[in-house]
């Protein structure tokens, strides 16, 4: 009991997760926002924009005090507003940083700046300030932002611009640069549609000496998505080349990837669009409608997938994790899935049956106890029409498990009557029968000669059986009923020529005479 009381009493040791939860509440954090590479990299440029260069000196480790410091802010805010990489979302936003570089775990690089000697790396360093550790631009970029202000052009507009476009500012960035941002995918958009316009005319004019039955280019050679992917690389390179502030650039920026990721998701749904009507040329047309549906569903599901992959792309463009909407995503569609069974099912057995070429519209089936005409094959079910002109629909999964027998499919026709002869029929008789049959048949256009057999072949209990087999070619089951109904016209009429006849059960097959003689009374003998 001693024992259990004196362990009750005893603290519990913190694990080292709950230690460091409570070091970082007991921390507060930087009143500046540099906990973090990110956060003294924004900050900085924020200070910058508003002309508060004092300000702007707390993130700078530097020894330097009042003016001179302020003009190392000025110069280091000239050089990242016009060269840093319009890149900011992808610097480390943790405090730790991203320890890219294992041996300098607290410096990180956030971004290389051009320049005539070669790229100049611009890195933050986490330094001790207290009780507090923050992350300061480090003294080697404050060294080298001389020469590079010395390079920049600032204010390139300004001597062609009215003053009030140059000084007048909103949200931090000047008035003109706004209308460039504002005019400037306009006036590129409207220069792809220019090059298009030139290029058409020119590239028909080749296409055709080489595919003259071809109108691939008699539209547009260069498709919308494609302008929108030539008016993305119209701004990444004038990003490039123009010295425009930092905010403008990050808008610009974003706005050629959007349009990079929007071009290539339109483009792909175009692609996928003519892949559609190429297989519809290329298809056998027995199945045209049942095959043009399951291609209009298979190409709204991979456009469906594309969006969402552009969507996607979008939402990580912009630093937002959709691992949680990919894992719920993955959970609902197991239920429909798991919901859906049959339905799907059926689709993938429809699928099957046209691609297979198993059943096609116009063919005549026995599916079971189902005789008919195929009406349509969709997606679900397939609707066969009987020879009552009823409509029957069998699911498409039904009729893959099913024995099929397609008996418009056939290339002859089995003839194949049992001729049963009256048993009073003579040997000479039914021999002659037998030989005029094949005599028939043999002679008969239609028949198949080398098919042809005929045979006597059993003793029956009401006649004589003769087994007839022959195969007729005809082109569908109304002319092969025609050529058996004269076929079995000139077996009837030959057992008649024959002087025997048909048998038919209960009808009397045989007659015998019997000679007699009257029965004469007996007399009587008379007595005497």
């Amino acid at each position: 009991m001693t024992v259990a009381v004196a362990i009750a009493q005893t603290p519990a040791t913190p694990s080292a997760g709950q230690a460091q939860a409570q070091t970082q509440a007991q921390t507060p954090g930087d009143a500046l926002g540099r906990d973090t590479p990110q956060g003294t990299v924004r900050g900085f440029l924020a200070a910058g924009r508003e002309e508060d260069f004092e300000r702007a000196t707390a993130y700078l480790d530097t020894t330097q005090k009042g003016a001179r410091a302020a003009e190392v802010a000025r110069q280091l805010f000239v050089v990242l507003d016009a060269r840093l990489p319009a890149r900011i979302r992808e610097i480390s936003d943790v405090p730790d940083g991203s320890r890219a570089n294992p041996l300098r775990p607290t410096e990180e690089v956030v971004g290389t700046i051009g320049s005539a000697s070669g790229g100049v790396a611009v890195t933050v360093e986490r330094v001790s300030r207290g009780n507090n550790a923050i992350w300061l631009f480090s003294r080697g970029t404050l060294d080298a932002i001389p020469g590079l202000h010395e390079e920049i052009e600032h204010g390139w507009g300004e001597r062609f611009l009215p003053r009030f476009l140059s000084t007048t500012r909103a949200g931090g960035v000047r008035l003109f640069e706004w209308i460039i941002v504002i005019l400037g995918v306009p006036f590129f958009y409207l220069l792809t549609n220019l090059l298009n316009w030139i290029l058409t005319p020119l590239i028909r004019m080749v296409w055709k000496r080489f595919v003259s039955h071809s109108t691939f280019f008699d539209k547009n050679v260069l498709p919308r998505p494609v302008r929108l992917l030539i008016l993305a690389i119209a701004i990444r390179w004038t990003l490039s080349r123009v010295p425009l502030p930092l905010l403008v650039r990050q808008l610009w920026a974003n706005l050629a990837s959007l349009l990079v990721i929007v071009g290539v998701a339109w483009l792909m749904v175009l692609l996928n669009g003519e892949a559609e009507r190429f297989v519809r040329r290329r298809y056998p047309r027995a199945n045209l409608a049942a095959a043009a549906t399951l291609l209009r569903v298979g190409r709204r599901l991979v456009d469906v997938l594309v969006v969402f992959g552009g969507l996607l792309a979008v939402l990580r463009h912009f630093s937002v994790d959709v691992t949680p909407a990919l894992a719920g995503l993955g959970v609902g569609g197991i239920a429909v899935a798991l919901a859906a069974q049959k339905t799907l099912e059926n689709v993938i057995a429809g699928a099957s049956l046209i691609f297979d070429q198993a059943v096609r519209v116009g063919d005549t089936l026995k599916i079971g106890e189902v005789v008919g005409t195929v009406d349509h094959i969709g997606l679900r079910s397939t609707r066969i029409r009987t020879p009552d002109r009823t409509i029957v629909s069998i699911p498409n999964g039904q009729i893959a498990n099913m024995s099929l027998e397609t008996l418009s499919a056939r290339d002859k026709y089995w003839f194949h009557p049992l001729v049963g002869i009256r048993c009073d029929a003579t040997p000479s008789e039914v021999q002659a029968v037998v030989d005029g049959i094949r005599r028939l048949l043999e002679t008969h256009p239609a028949v198949q000669r080398e098919s042809v057999r005929v045979r006597f072949v059993r003793l029956g209990e009401y006649s004589l059986d003769v087994d007839v087999f022959a195969y007729v070619s005809a082109g569908d089951w109304n002319q092969f009923l025609e050529v058996q109904e004269a076929l079995l016209f000139g077996v009837t009429e030959l057992v008649e020529a024959e002087g025997t006849g048909l048998a038919f059960r209960g009808h009397a097959v045989s007659a015998v005479a019997v000679d007699a003689k009257p029965v004469e009374a007996p007399q009587k003998v008379a007595r005497t």
